[in-house]
């Protein structure tokens, strides 16, 4: 029990570490093809899109993670982002240092 609670902890850190969550995604766009369109606005260093187990679809959202700061701009000034005929909902993430968090344990 607690090995699985490390774990999911763990997962929460990681997330943070990603610059933008992307929401909205069709079910039939892949990571392959999320890593596609994202790169047109920088390299793309990763990208987290999760599974649900009980199903095998994913999620609908994801993580990206950018190089530079400049290139997560890049994805932010543009006004909407499609993906087969559906509109992204983009949000960046937020870093917090350890000092400005509500929760000493995050």
């Amino acid at each position: 029990m607690a090995a699985a609670s490390v774990v999911r902890a763990v997962g929460r850190r990681s997330r943070r570490l990603f610059d933008i969550f992307v929401a909205e995604i069709p079910w039939t766009v892949s990571s392959k093809e999320l890593k596609e369109y994202f790169s047109q606005f920088g390299s793309v260093q990763r990208c987290q899109l999760p599974f649900d187990r009980d199903t095998g679809f994913h999620r609908r959202y994801c993580w990206i993670k950018f190089s530079t700061p400049e290139e997560v701009q890049n994805v932010l000034q543009k006004d909407s982002h499609i993906l087969e005929g559906s509109k992204l909902a983009l949000k960046q993430q937020i870093r917090r240092r350890r000092s400005q968090r509500k929760n000493p344990r995050e």
